[in-house]
């Protein structure tokens, strides 16, 4: 008899975000130029989200996610829902995205945090109402903030940084306890910080802001452990790592060495998704450090790149990690996202639903559940 999970992750799991299809792409540009009032945006939005709920049901997986059909930036949108946070036109992070002319924009802490309405609790009510299995709400971590933040303006509005991350944990944990409440059990943490510090570039960056990139990982970890204290038991939080995903760019390279003991043994979550696709992450050694009974998902399946994956290579690759962290106690999926921001990344709908089936059929094959 196949195994059946009881909770997430899944054998076979995806990271959340998914091509914007472009019939929303285009109603999203025409609400920006005043051509389309919100609500008609809203029912584009809508209908575009059961369509691509229904792909994912299609497909089979189990958990199910809105695509993040209503951001154009996986953690920008998130964070800007909380009083006091804006963006800066024309400025960007120290480190740029490999080959792309378009950066992500810089965010500014600009007052106290604060959150007087909720920030995507709504998107999760509409996600939770349009399907049957498990829908996931993925929200951007607490760090990056702080790490893609402007840190004159943050250290004028909070000279003492632990005041900001008290007033955004609390922000945060206000969020997550409207999610639960409105029916949400599966919870995704997304925090490309962990994954990029392995990068010496991005290690420079950090250290010319006057910071320490060993003691910034503590502090990231903690913030995300003070986002999540009061979660329920029966909620399932993951936190997903990469190292850049933006039109089929990347930020850094590294493996998970420099930050491994620290990430995965001060992280209290119960699974990582990690990034794993390319050589970029380095080998898994380092999942060494991952607790007793904590699951991994291994980001082995490219979101960036059209060519399908070998089956055989995915395999050997699991059994090879599972040198490291119990057969049991680990799943698949891909790297990232395949949209991580309105724009996409450079393939089709149909390679879209050949990885994830991919993802499902080596599931079967080495778990037999998906």
């Amino acid at each position: 008899m196949a195994e059946k999970s009881p909770r997430p992750p899944f054998r076979a799991d995806h990271v959340g975000s998914l091509l914007r299809p472009p019939e929303l792409k285009d109603a999203r540009i025409k609400a920006k130029r005043g051509e389309i009032t919100s609500g008609a945006l809203r029912q584009v939005e809508d209908k575009c989200i059961r369509e691509v709920v229904a792909f994912q049901e299609s497909v089979g997986l189990q958990s199910i996610t809105d695509g993040e059909y209503r951001r154009d930036w996986w953690h920008i949108d998130f964070l800007r829902g909380f009083d006091g946070v804006e963006t800066i036109a024309g400025r960007t992070f120290g480190v740029q995205f490999q080959g792309a002319d378009e950066q992500p924009p810089l965010m500014k802490v600009k007052a106290r945090i604060r959150r007087t309405r909720p920030s995507m609790v709504d998107h999760f009510k509409f996600l939770k109402s349009v399907t049957r299995r498990t829908p996931k709400f993925c929200m951007p971590s607490p760090a990056m903030l702080h790490a893609r933040g402007d840190r004159e303006a943050l250290r004028r509005t909070y000279p003492d940084l632990a005041q900001f991350w008290a007033d955004l944990t609390q922000a945060y944990r206000e969020e997550i306890r409207d999610l639960y409440q409105s029916g949400c059990r599966y919870l995704q943490i997304d925090d490309t910080t962990i994954a990029m510090m392995g990068d010496p570039k991005v290690q420079d960056t950090f250290r010319k802001l006057g910071d320490d990139p060993k003691k910034d990982t503590a502090m990231y970890a903690e913030a995300v452990n003070q986002a999540i204290r009061d979660v329920p038991d029966d909620m399932t939080v993951c936190v997903h790592t990469c190292r850049g995903n933006f039109m089929s760019t990347w930020l850094a390279s590294g493996s998970y060495d420099f930050v491994a003991e620290t990430a995965f043994t001060q992280l209290e979550v119960d699974g990582f998704f990690l990034e794993y696709d390319t050589d970029r992450a380095g080998g898994f050694e380092p999942l060494r450090y991952v607790p007793k009974g904590k699951k991994v998902v291994l980001g082995l399946i490219s979101s960036k790149f059209p060519a399908l994956e070998k089956k055989d290579d995915l395999r050997r690759r699991i059994e090879a990690a599972a040198k490291f962290v119990p057969l049991e106690n680990l799943c698949i999926s891909p790297q990232c996202g395949f949209s991580s921001t309105h724009h996409g990344n450079k393939m089709t709908v149909e390679d879209q639903r050949r990885k994830l089936a991919l993802a499902l059929e080596v599931a079967q094959d080495v778990w037999g559940t998906q």
